[in-house]
């Protein structure tokens, strides 16, 4: 039986969520302070049992999944300069900034000091994804930058989760540490490329083929369980088999679908997780030392802003960007949460359980202080204390995915369609279901993609915009997947022109209905062709067909339906 307790809960995270959200702060803060106030130091609601371990455990795999389907080679190729460039040296000298002080206050070990100062140089991915979304601001060039930052910090967790093992207590050699680390972390990316091409690519099109959403996120689900378990049984930690998967799923071309499915579960989770973490904060302890959380705090926001401010600075980077892209980064992340929650659950003493707490504590307020330092940035701005940013959006480019026209559908009519546009040197991509097809246009040269075209976050995903679409075509032979993707089309861009392929005149007035541009009936229109070439055989000139079609057309067939008596016009 539900108790108050739940009701109780679910409103805490409910209000917390709503609060934070408007105040552009994460809504994982939300969780981990919901957790916090539900644990045993507040309202005392719930106990962290197994049951409850088991979840937040899952939680982790589910975000290391998630933060290895954002790697793709393709992009880290295209973007590899400023990648291994910016990125590299941004964590690099927030690292050595940090590491001295850490070792020489805190009676760390060296590897311990050198984990915690990569852990804090890490950055919040999905709180500075959602503040540059806010602020239209993720295709400038400031975005760009941070986004190639934070795709750094994540590929960097390879190496990262590899150290684990060497903080368990074994003996310390950092020559032979690094050499096996980097032996590792190339032998297991080799390994996603064998794999993901000879074995799961293949399955993945059978699992495709039977066009079940249930199918695939269960396999998605088991194949995250299933590399887990493999790395865990290798000696490595299991959220380094989560991440591999993801992988491995985002150098398919089902990697969009697939995030599309797997997000809401993933959300889920990662808030069990991140519940979970904020009722294990011991707060009696974390309040008798908040001199050193505050501390730390502010240590760690001015150490940050400044060692990335000079690095985006000697990459020639104007003042006013250097200034946006060292606030923006200066939060701790989700990915040093994570560290901190494995090593405690692996027994890692790396640095005292108190210590990992006051670690957790910081991050978290760093997450919550960068949306309001971001609001006194902009406050700057307008007294004209600060220069403005350049926030105009660049240029397309291969990396991205801007299409003039979407393409719904990709059978018979919608490659036709696709032609057409690839003709004319139109920007276009075409979402289809069906595998065989997709993959035969792809090997012809379509910009064809798998996808659910009336799931609203692939057709986001796959680059349908209201700034950058102009128009939507339906090939679709179903009329209640059509109705549907309508919708779902609407929700994201409810101005862009949607053209329809209809089967009958009746389908095409009920498409119309639904907000459609055009839609014309295959029935009547290839009447219309071969009535044209009759015609025209019989010496009716060209000018009198094209008066007839257009007198037959006008008004959305409206002279040839009431002339037809037949059921099926």
């Amino acid at each position: 039986m539900i108790s108050a307790s739940v009701l109780l809960f679910f409103a805490i995270v409910c209000g917390l969520v709503f609060v934070l959200r408007m105040a552009k702060i994460g809504v994982l803060v939300a969780f981990l302070l919901a957790g916090i106030i539900s644990g045993p130091y507040v309202l005392n609601l719930f106990e962290v049992t197994g049951t409850w371990q088991i979840l937040g455990d899952l939680g982790i795999l589910f975000l290391w999944f998630t933060i290895g389907l954002e790697i793709s080679f393709s992009r880290l190729w295209t973007m590899r300069n400023t990648i291994f460039g910016f990125g590299a040296a941004q964590v690099l000298l927030v690292a050595v900034v940090l590491f001295p002080l850490l070792f020489e206050f805190t009676g760390w070990s060296v590897m311990g000091a050198v984990m915690a100062s990569l852990l804090l140089a890490m950055s919040s991915t999905s709180e500075d994804l959602q503040l540059l979304g806010d602020r239209n601001q993720l295709n400038s060039n400031v975005g760009r930058q941070i986004f190639s930052v934070l795709l750094f910090q994540d590929l960097l967790s390879i190496p990262l989760l590899a150290m684990l093992p060497v903080l368990s207590g074994k003996s310390f050699n950092l020559g032979a540490t690094l050499i096996d680390v980097l032996v590792l972390s190339i032998l297991l990316i080799v390994g996603v490329v064998i794999v993901g091409r000879f074995i799961l690519n293949p399955l993945m099109k059978v699992v495709a083929k039977t066009k079940s959403k249930e199918l695939l996120l269960l396999f998605v689900m088991v194949n995250i369980i299933l590399w887990a378990v493999l790395l865990d049984l290798m000696g490595l930690p299991s959220g380094l088999g989560g991440f591999l998967c993801g992988m491995l799923m985002s150098e398919t071309i089902y990697r969009h679908q697939v995030t599309a499915e797997i997000s809401p579960y993933t959300t889920l989770f990662l808030a069990i997780f991140f519940i979970v973490l904020g009722m294990g904060l011991n707060l009696e302890m974390l309040y008798s030392k908040w001199y050193i959380v505050l501390g730390g705090l502010g240590g760690l926001i001015v150490l940050k802003f400044f060692a990335i401010f000079m690095t985006a600075r000697v990459r020639r980077n104007p003042a006013p960007e250097s200034t946006f892209i060292a606030l923006l980064l200066t939060q701790g992340g989700e990915f040093g949460l994570l560290m901190l929650q494995l090593m405690r659950n692996n027994g890692i003493d790396a640095f005292p359980v108190a210590d990992q707490e006051i670690l957790i504590a910081v991050i978290v307020l760093s997450m919550m202080c960068t949306p309001l330092l971001l609001a006194l940035y902009d406050r700057l701005t307008r007294l004209g204390r600060i220069a403005q940013v350049n926030t105009k959006n660049l240029k397309a480019t291969r990396s991205g995915i801007h299409p003039t026209v979407v393409v719904c559908g990709f059978g018979r009519v919608g490659q036709i369609i696709a032609k057409m546009l690839r003709e004319q040197n139109i920007p276009y991509i075409a979402i289809g279901m069906n595998v065989n097809g997709i993959m035969e246009g792809r090997e012809n040269g379509f910009n064809a993609v798998y996808g659910d075209v009336s799931n609203i976050a692939v057709l986001r995903e796959f680059g349908l915009s209201p700034r950058t679409t102009r128009a939507v075509v339906l090939a679709l032979d179903n009329t209640e997947t059509a109705h549907k993707t309508i919708l779902s089309i609407r929700a994201i861009a409810p101005r862009v022109k949607i053209f329809a392929r209809a089967r009958n005149l009746s389908d095409s007035k009920s498409l119309l209905r639904s907000g459609v541009f055009q839609a014309f009936p295959e029935t009547i229109e290839s009447s219309f062709f071969l009535g044209y070439g009759v015609l025209s055989f019989l010496g009716v000139s060209d000018n009198k067909i094209e008066d007839l079609l257009h007198e037959l057309r006008a008004n959305n067939y409206e002279k040839l339906d009431a002339d037809l008596t037949l059921g099926e016009k």
